[in-house]
C-alpha cells in the first residue's frame, strides 16, 4: 500500500510487472466486502459462522487485510494498491462482527482451505489473528496443529506475530509454530491506535516456549491505508495484522514468477533476501521484507 511503498518497494517497478496473477491467497478473518478494488478476483467465500453464501464483512478487518494483499486501487486511481493486485482472494470468515472467534472455527476454516486448495488454486494462507492465553501457548495446541497440517499440505502459511510486545515470549498462537512464516511489525516504534488502545513497541517478540526464534520477518504495519467495507472508501489500520498481508502478497508475486517453488523454498528465499536491520533476532527475525530483492533473479 502507499504508506509502505517507500519502505518495502511494492510499486509496479519493484514488482517487475508481476501481479500475483493466477495465485490464490486464502484469508482467514472477518470476511470480505466486495469493494471495487477486488474486481472479479474474489473467487470463493466460505462463512464458517453463519454459512451465508454471499460475501460480507460485518467488521471490516478482513476486507482491509485482503486489499493489502490484492486490492488493485481502482477506486483511488491506483493510489492505494495492494502488493499483488492480480491475485485471487479466497475469503474464509472465521471471526464475528467484533473481530473475535473460536479456535474451532479457525480449524474448520483451515480444513476447508486444505480440502479446496487444488480446485481454487490456493497457494498462500494469511492469518492475521491470534490467541494469547497460557493454555494455547504450546506447540501441541490445536491452532498450531491446524496451521502445521496446512503447511504439511504444501501451503505457504503466513501468520501475524500479534500486538502483545515488546516483552519476550509475546508472539501469539498460532504464530509460535516453527513451520509457518510469522510476521512482525517493522515500524512499531510509531505510536498507533488499535481498537482504542494507544500502542508503541507492540510487535510480538520471541522466543517461543520451545526456544524457537520468532518472528521470521518484519514488514510495515503502522497507519496502512486499505479498503474498508463501504463502497469506494478506504481507512487506515495498524498492527502486525497489517504487516502480515504485506508478506503474503509478496509471496503471491514470488509464486507467480516461480510457480514450482515449494513452501520451504519460499521460506528460504525470504530468509536470504530479507534486509538485516541490525535489531535483535527475536525482534526482527531475518530482517525487513524487500520485494525487489525477493523477486530478483
Amino acid at each position: 500500500m502507499n504508506q509502505a511503498r517507500q519502505v518495502i518497494c511494492c510499486d509496479g517497478n519493484c514488482s517487475m510487472g508481476l501481479t500475483g496473477r493466477g495465485v490464490g491467497v486464502a484469508v482467514l478473518d472477518t470476511g470480505i466486502y466486495i469493494h471495487e478494488d477486488f474486481g472479479q478476483r474474489v473467487t470463493a467465500f466460505f462463512d464458517v459462522l453463519r454459512r451465508q453464501e454471499k460475501p460480507y464483512d460485518d467488521n471490516g478487518h478482513g476486507t482491509h487485510i485482503s486489499a493489502i494483499i490484492g486490492g488493485d486501487g481502482r477506486a483511488s486511481d491506483g493510489k492505494y494498491r495492494g502488493i499483488a493486485p492480480g491475485c485471487n482472494i479466497i475469503s474464509v470468515k472465521v471471526l464475528d462482527s467484533r473481530g473475535g472467534g473460536f479456535a474451532s472455527d479457525v480449524l474448520t476454516g483451515l480444513r476447508w482451505i486444505r480440502e479446496n486448495r487444488a480446485r481454487l488454486g490456493i497457494r498462500v494462507v494469511n492469518i492475521s489473528v491470534g490467541s494469547y492465553s497460557k493454555k494455547n501457548m504450546s506447540e501441541n495446541s490445536v491452532l498450531v496443529r491446524g496451521v502445521d497440517a496446512a503447511w504439511d499440505d504444501g501451503l505457504v502459511v503466513v501468520v501475524a506475530a500479534g500486538n502483545n510486545g515488546p516483552g519476550r515470549m509475546t508472539v501469539t498462537t498460532p504464530g509460535i509454530s516453527r513451520k509457518v512464516i510469522t510476521v512482525g511489525c517493522s515500524d512499531d516504534y510509531k505510536e498507533v491506535n488499535v481498537m482504542g488502545r494507544h500502542m508503541v513497541d507492540y510487535s510480538g517478540r520471541g522466543p517461543t516456549g520451545a526456544c524457537i526464534c520468532k518472528p521470521e520477518i518484519i514488514a510495515p504495519g503502522a497507519g496502512i491505508v486499505s479498503c474498508c467495507n463501504k463502497p469506494g472508501e478506504y481507512s487506515a489500520k495498524s498492527g502486525t495484522s497489517m504487516s502480515t498481508p504485506m508478506v503474503a502478497g509478496a509471496v503471491a508475486l514470488l509464486l507467480e514468477k516461480y510457480p514450482q517453488m515449494t513452501n520451504r523454498d519460499v521460506k528460504l528465499r525470504l530468509r536470504e533476501r530479507a534486509v538485516d536491520l541490525g535489531l535483535p533476532r527475536n525482534r526482527q527475525g531475518w530482517g525487513l521484507l524487500d520485494v525487489r530483492r525477493l523477486l530478483e533473479d
